[in-house]
């Protein structure tokens, strides 16, 4: 016999407090139970003492900022997916987040549908097939174990966010393909992806790229298609 659902808990991290009000009436309304959190440092100790299915992050706060938040949860091993928000619309603020393990950001002021389909993004890697017992996959020193959203290189693991993970399994995955920016979009972000920006696809392949470098994997995984976009290089040393 089957129990009722668990609802996801969201934690709210904004230091205006309208703000996260606004928040938490848009959540409310999907099922959701909801933390808030006015400062960085009492986000960082709920998210360490309390498990957390997606956690909503301000970035301009004073004091411990959302930056220092996200990289010091990241720094910790946290893999609870980040939604940044932020008033700054320059892409370097939105690629410093995605760089510091954010899994996706959105600009204020913003649409109450348009937070509710991120956030849904986020959770929804839960439920994902890549969870469904999807096959393991080695290449050279690389290791990606798809039920655990886990990587390794020579047996050492190696920290993704949600998204880096996904991205890197759809491709290793599915080595003959060539998968554009929009291709990658459709199949990681789904219905939300009018939304996603193609240019935030380039900065999880740079990161992806970066930390499997520094773990030791002696080939770059993701080849470059120019003029198309990427696909899984299996081929050591190239």
């Amino acid at each position: 016999m089957g129990g009722a659902k668990v609802a996801e808990r969201i934690l709210i991290v904004d230091d205006e407090r309208k703000m996260r009000q606004l928040i938490g009436l848009y959540l409310t309304e999907e099922g959701y139970e909801l933390d808030e959190a006015s400062s960085g440092m009492e986000a960082i100790q709920m998210a360490i003492n309390q498990s957390y299915d997606a956690i909503i992050l301000d970035i301009m706060m004073p004091r411990t900022d959302g930056w220092e938040v996200c990289k010091r949860l990241r720094i910790a091993g946290s893999p609870v997916g980040i939604l940044i928000l932020t008033a700054k619309t320059e892409v370097e603020d939105r690629v410093k987040g995605l760089d510091l393990g954010a899994d996706d950001y959105l600009v204020k002021p913003f649409a109450p549908e348009e937070l509710v389909a991120r956030v849904k993004a986020l959770l929804r890697r839960k439920f994902s097939p890549v969870n469904e017992g999807q096959t393991e996959i080695t290449a050279g020193a690389l290791f990606i174990q798809p039920d655990r959203y886990g990587v390794k290189v020579a047996g050492q693991a190696v920290d993704f966010t949600a998204k880096e993970f996904e991205i890197l399994y759809l491709m290793a995955n599915h080595p003959e393909r060539v998968y554009t920016r929009e291709n990658v979009i459709e199949q990681i972000w789904s219905i939300e992806s009018e939304w996603q920006d193609p240019r935030t696809i380039d900065t999880h392949i740079k990161n992806i790229r970066t930390k499997l470098k520094k773990a030791g994997l002696s080939f770059n995984p993701i080849k470059t298609v120019w003029g198309v976009g990427y696909t899984f290089n299996t081929t050591e040393g190239k």
